[in-house]
């Protein structure tokens, strides 16, 4: 949310001159400021998302045990048998 929420809020503080210094700005500049802003608060938030997520500790998420052993289960239970695979790749080519 606040990856949205960032970047909205200074375009529209940039447009309607709410940071100190903003109405002294050309029309140009203003757009290549708010728009230089909002592009780094977007990568402040992206770099923040990361930095949580690596503090994380990594023991915290182990897989549940019946569901390892329903997934093994599964993958045997559908492997092709070699009397399921088609019978030309037996044999070899003849010419």
């Amino acid at each position: 949310m606040l990856m949205w929420l960032a970047p909205i809020a200074i375009i529209y503080g940039f447009n309607h001159n709410l940071f100190p210094g903003s109405t002294q700005l050309s029309s140009e500049s203003t757009t290549l400021w708010s728009g230089l802003l909002a592009v780094i608060s977007v990568n402040v938030v992206i770099v923040f998302y990361i930095y949580s997520a690596m503090k994380e500790p990594s023991d915290k998420h182990e897989p549940d045990a019946k569901f390892l052993a329903d997934a093994k289960a599964s993958i045997k239970q559908t492997a092709p048998t070699p009397t399921e695979v088609g019978p030309s790749s037996d044999r070899d080519k003849q010419e």
